[in-house]
């Protein structure tokens, strides 16, 4: 007699996956809702005059901080998901970055209520403590608890299908389909009320994780056996346990007194010097691991080869995010400062376009996944560096549409919106050409042993391309009147630039495919 088959999911399920998902689909919605929420304004309100509420900000400073804080939220990734893994555990990892996520929304928000309750004095002719300070605490404390959050709970969705489930990978595009739900909902809800008060943006974009945490708490019962803190059995386990917290403690500690000492005017802050120096650092460390692992790793030949791949594609990774996350830098103030935003009388507020990219995904992604299945029972689904150079292509091509709006601009008339909708497609279609192939590639090539490593060097490609996305913008943004003349140069420059690498790529194709052996 045949025993009947055991349930492929422990506890609850929901339309044929763990009702968990449920509860994470909804977290990471909301999360996502307050990050994009909040990035559709970030340098709309630097850039912003002081008299009409904003930092007052140059171009310069301001892409500079844009992406330092971008590239801080993929670099604590890495110490994020050690933490969790070591001392915290998965589940409350993300409901303490959840609420330092809130946290840092609302200091961000703090101005806007201060005025609101003491009520408006007139327009401002500076800067207050407050409104420095509690803006920049509100970014470290979002990058901080994105750092705990972003990872773990993909972790959790993970955990939460046994190993070799048919519907591991439905489970993950439901998943990711909450992303990108909250990432077009979230600019046109925040983008909104920014036009009453851009404070009160920052807050709906914290008022939002709060939702989130809502639902994790009451729904939390659903991830129960997922996620747990991890156990310390023996008394050496617990000693280290101990020590860890107390590391932690002290690191915490150490990083509030430099806060405190940087924002309170005693060391002046050159945001455009820092962010360079940290590009530097990122390279250097990222190239002089990928080197050590390849030369000193124990590895053999197709092991060495495959990390080589690594190294290439990580530059040309960084290559295409630097392009394409100035979508919320150069391209948010394109459409602020140069953009026909007039419908019928009505302006459109600048924040809703960054709801466009989110929008292409969740129309187009499902027609990519389909194409690339199409064309592999075919026997011409292209390989991976070639899907790579797909993407490098459609960036190039987006940034050369943007070059005739800039020439628009430039003459003294305003581009009609459709220049940037048809580049947020181009760009749109890059990124499901490379971002999801990316991140299966590492997970393929990644020698036994250096996973999780692996992709730890994959995001610190993505923190760098963002924090290049933020530097270019500081140049190339006609913020100024000679800016504004040398735009169309510098977007044309930056079209060489990508189809250049597109051309390298392709070039480096064949010597890629037999470096990756049997991957493609």
């Amino acid at each position: 007699m045949e025993k009947p088959l055991s349930p492929e999911f422990i506890g609850p399920t929901a339309f044929g996956h763990p009702k968990g998902l449920m509860t994470l689909f909804f977290t990471e919605m909301w999360e996502r809702f307050s990050y994009y929420g909040m990035r559709a304004l970030l340098i709309l309100f630097m850039t912003k005059a002081i008299v009409d509420g904003g930092l007052g900000f140059d171009d310069k400073t301001a892409g500079a901080v844009y992406g330092l804080y971008t590239m801080g939220v993929y670099l604590l990734a890495l110490p994020g998901g050690w933490l969790a893994d070591r001392l915290f555990g998965l589940k409350k990892s993300v409901w303490y970055g959840g609420i330092i996520i809130a946290l840092g929304h609302f200091m961000m928000a703090l101005p806007g209520v201060e005025t609101w309750i003491n009520g408006a004095s007139g327009p401002k002719d500076s800067l207050s403590t407050l409104d420095t300070t509690s803006f920049f605490l509100g970014l470290i404390l979002i990058v901080l608890g994105t750092g705990l959050l972003k990872p773990n709970i993909s972790s959790i969705v993970g955990q939460l299908y046994p190993e070799g489930s048919s519907k591991r990978d439905a489970g993950f595009s439901i998943f990711y389909m909450g992303i990108n739900l909250g990432g077009f909902i979230a600019p046109l809800a925040c983008s909104t009320v920014a036009e009453y008060d851009m404070h009160m943006g920052f807050g709906l974009a914290g008022l939002g994780m709060i939702f989130g945490l809502i639902q994790y708490k009451l729904t939390g019962s659903a991830l129960a056996g997922f996620g747990e803190v991890p156990i310390a059995n023996t008394s050496q386990e617990i000693a280290d346990r101990k020590k860890l917290r107390s590391i932690t403690s002290l690191i915490g500690l150490v990083g509030v007194t430099v806060i405190a000492v940087l924002f309170s005017g005693i060391i002046p802050i050159d945001a455009p010097a820092i962010a360079e120096a940290s590009g530097t650092v990122i390279a250097v460390v990222a190239f002089g691991y990928l080197g050590y692992v390849i030369f000193f790793g124990g590895l053999d030949k197709s092991d060495r080869n495959k990390v080589g791949v690594i190294a290439i594609l990580f530059l040309f990774s960084a290559m295409f995010w630097s392009g394409f996350e100035q979508a919320g830098s150069t391209l948010n103030l394109f459409a602020e400062r140069f953009t026909d935003r007039t419908i019928m009388g009505w302006e459109i507020p600048t924040g809703y376009f960054q709801s466009i990219n989110s929008l292409f995904i969740i129309i187009f992604a499902p027609i990519f996944a389909a194409l690339w299945v199409w064309l592999g029972r075919i026997n011409l689904e292209p390989s991976s560096p070639l899907k790579f150079t797909f993407g490098l292509l459609l960036l190039g091509m987006g940034f050369f549409v943007m070059y005739f709006a800039t020439k628009i601009a430039a003459s003294g008339d305003l581009a009609a919106p459709t220049w940037l909708i048809i580049t947020y497609m181009l760009h749109t279609f890059g990124e499901l050409s490379l971002s999801p192939v990316g991140l299966s590639l590492v997970t393929k090539l990644a020698p036994k042993g250096y996973g999780g490593q692996m992709m730890g060097i994959w995001f610190l490609s993505v923190a760098l391309g963002n924090l290049f996305a933020g530097i270019i913008a500081g140049e190339a943004s006609g913020g100024t009147e000679e800016g504004l003349a040398a735009m169309p140069d510098q977007f044309m420059m930056i079209v060489y630039t990508v189809m250049g690498s597109a051309l390298v790529l392709l070039l480096l194709t064949p010597l890629l495919r037999k470096m990756m052996g049997k991957v493609h």
